[in-house]
């Protein structure tokens, strides 16, 4: 790669710029946002020498630049880019610049310190989709104490102008639900120390223009690419950042002790990803969803209408019974049937059994053999769920190595769902969990593991007669290289990341998995905000997506058939109920929802995901929109003030182009709150009705006034 030291550094693709002096002892960060266009030497020398602001009263007495690792030593008074010390000494890191490489869009920085004797080398990538990619890499030259990491934070700078904050929450069934927040002065930090991303995970910070939604404002965005514990933070100090007004970051949350470097030793940090748009938060989703989209990695086949055994039989695996279900499941068109929780060792309840990834002979006597032929025979896919990670105590493997428990010698803590945590980065244990998946998918041609995690890492620690050790970062690794080696042996193995539901949605799991699950929620109220802000990071296709019961057991609410068809229809489409049990007629719908799916989901897995700026909660508009075809979805979640949506405008479409425009009917019309619909809805459902593209982006048109729990699916074809 060519040296690049002694240059001012420009990163450009698709409309994002990333800009950096490395004239000095340590790299400045000049600009992250906007492409500035392909600035000249003299531009680049003006951007620089703009970069230094005033010196104030009171303060160090040379200007503050904000660099790629900041420290005190800069006078930065934020969080450093990394902490740690040598038996509690060489706390003042003094990095320095030694070289730097370009290649492309790629850029490689390396920094040396003569006081933490660390070398680092940092990773600067922008990708053709305009994210900006950042990894560390921190080796120790020392010869003596070891160095006790305390922490690695990538940080980038944002404007004044970046007045306000979005991030995410949750719960077990309300994952990644929004909240805002003014960007006050101080830090706003997002700390998970749950050993997982967790239900309540941050998803990405997003920082912008004060109001920016899904269709406006510049905003700035940050994820952390980690399935363990993290840190996300947003910082503003009243003297700013260099020239800038604030930072934006993250990292991995390191526990004390778990990283101690001896001499030789290296820590990888995991990748942040930053992702900039001017054109609000769908910009940002778009960004990633085409990174995401270009890996090598990505499902290239359709994805699999599937079948979830859980809602339907619960732990009840009677052969004749899941016979049954998979020959009503292969009458309405499912691809794939997946047998969930029940299938091995003593499991006949969740107090026990987790760890022994044997099937039971008691329930199975012929083995799995006779169900899987049977879905064979049907032309279905079979997949298998798992919690390799987890283990009951009442379990054969937890009798015979307690010594495998993730936990301290002195004392577990309290079990969670009844059970605890299996220290897969114990050799012997990892061997023996990963010997028995290589078994199970080899014997039964397994074509899909739903891969579960069903609690918290709380006291991670290895159990070791000399003390415990911390263990969460060694468990994350563990989990990673478990993943890699089974992808390896089996390319053609698909494998969904389930934690309690979304509990484990990040970038560093879908690098070595093929979908999340959304939420264990499939009540269709909850899941259109679920499904609408998981869709912020992750593309449709990636998203399992299922139709459950009318009588939703998470919620106890019911919901029409329409309504949960609709909804599914935007994801990884499933169905989580018991065929056998339904009438003729509610079959034909099902049928007739899997014929759409298959119809759509071209579309659906491969256009740009947009979603309208509407007041309020109540009522959404969200789509898929491709190069000649679009989808949205109309749908009420309650009741609201106003009887008429007004003009309502559909983004994303051409406003250049003419479209035809048409209701789908197959899943049945939804009911209103009115007496008859907008003229040109009721003329849509009997027939094209065709609109100036210029109408339906810029003016708008009227929207039908629906019930509560109700949607309605609208399709465009360009003229």
């Amino acid at each position: 790669m060519p040296r690049c030291d002694g240059e001012i550094v420009q990163l450009r693709a698709a409309g994002v710029g990333v800009l950096l002096d490395l004239r000095g002892d340590l790299p400045v960060l000049l600009h992250w946002g906007a492409d500035l266009g392909e600035l000249s030497a003299t531009g680049l020398a003006a951007l620089a020498s703009t970069a230094t602001p005033a010196v104030l009263n009171n303060a160090p007495d040379l200007p503050r630049t904000l660099t790629v690792w900041p420290t005190e030593a800069d006078g930065w008074s934020g969080t450093p880019g990394h902490q740690g010390h040598r038996a509690g000494r060489r706390t003042t890191p003094r990095l320095r610049l030694t070289e730097a490489d370009l290649d492309g869009t790629a850029l490689v920085m390396r920094l040396t310190d003569q006081v933490s004797e660390l070398d680092v080398e940092l990773h600067y990538h922008l990708d053709a989709a305009g994210v900006l990619s950042v990894r560390s890499v921190l080796t120790d030259r020392s010869v003596g104490e070891p160095y006790d990491l305390a922490g690695v934070s990538t940080l980038l700078p944002l404007p004044r102008r970046a007045g306000e904050l979005l991030d995410f929450t949750g719960k077990w069934c309300r994952e990644r639900s929004p909240q805002r927040t003014p960007f006050n002065y101080g830090s706003h930090l997002r700390e998970v120390r749950r050993g997982k991303p967790g239900l309540d995970s941050p998803h990405l910070l997003l920082a912008g223009t004060p109001g920016f939604d899904f269709g406006t404002g510049e905003v700035w965005g940050v994820h952390v690419a980690w399935s363990g514990n993290q840190r996300y933070l947003a910082e503003q100090l009243p003297e700013g950042a260099g020239a800038h007004a604030a930072v934006l970051g993250g990292g991995e949350l390191l526990t004390p002790g778990e990283v101690r470097l001896a001499s030789g030793e290296v820590y990888e940090s995991p990748e942040c990803l930053f992702i900039f748009s001017n054109a609000g938060l769908d910009g940002i989703a778009e960004r990633v969803h085409t990174r995401l989209r270009a890996r090598a990695t990505h499902p290239a086949n359709p994805r699999p209408l599937v079948l979830n055994t859980w809602e339907a039989v619960y732990f009840d695996h009677e052969l004749d019974r899941l016979r049954g279900l998979a020959d009503a499941a292969a009458k309405v068109g499912v691809e794939r049937l997946v047998l969930d929780d029940g299938w091995f060792g003593s499991r006949r309840d969740d107090t026990r059994g987790l760890g022994d990834w044997y099937v039971s002979e008691d329930m199975w006597p012929q083995g799995l053999g006779p169900l899987v032929e049977h879905v064979r025979g049907l032309g279905l896919q079979f997949g298998l769920w798992v919690e390799p990670e987890m283990i009951n105590l009442d379990s054969d493997l937890a009798r015979a190595h307690p010594d495998w428990l993730l936990g301290p010698s002195v004392g577990l803590g309290a079990p969670s769902r009844h059970q605890y945590v299996l220290n897969i980065a114990h050799p012997e244990a990892y061997r023996h969990i990963l010997g028995r998946l290589i078994a199970l998918v080899g014997e039964y041609r397994i074509d899909y593991l739903k891969w579960d995690h069903n609690r918290e890492l709380h006291e991670a620690v290895h159990r070791d007669p000399a003390g415990d050790r911390p263990a969460g970062r060694a468990q994350t690794l563990a989990l990673y290289r478990m993943l890699d080696e089974l992808k390896a042996r089996f390319p053609a193995l698909e494998i969904e990341s389930c934690a309690g539901g979304g509990g484990r949605v990040d970038l560093g799991i879908l690098a070595r998995t093929d979908r999340v699950w959304g939420s264990d929620c499939n009540d269709p109220v909850e899941r259109q905000q679920i499904q609408r802000w998981t869709a912020q990071l992750i593309p449709p296709e990636l998203i399992g997506a299922h139709v459950g019961d009318r009588h939703s057991h998470t919620t106890g609410r019911d919901t029409d058939d329409s309504f949960r068809f609709a909804t599914a229809l935007f994801g990884h489409a499933g169905i989580e109920a018991d065929l056998t049990k339904l009438s003729a007629d509610q079959l034909a719908k099902f049928t007739a929802w899997a014929g759409l799916y298959r119809e759509f989901r071209p579309l659906l897995h491969s256009g740009r995901v947009v979603r309208a700026d509407l007041e309020g909660e109540v009522t959404l508009l969200h789509g898929v929109v491709g190069p000649d075809s679009a989808l949205f979805c109309w749908a009420r979640l309650a009741s609201s003030v106003e009887g008429q949506s007004g003009r309502v405008r559909f983004p994303g479409l051409d406003a250049t182009a003419d479209y035809r425009v048409r209701i789908r009917t197959e899943l049945g019309l939804p009911t209103g709150r009115q007496v008859a619909a907008p003229g040109w809805i009721t003329d849509a459902q009997r027939d094209w009705v065709r609109l100036p593209g210029a109408i339906l982006t810029t003016a708008g048109v009227p929207l039908p006034t629906l019930d509560p729990q109700q949607a309605m699916l609208i399709e465009f074809r360009r003229e």
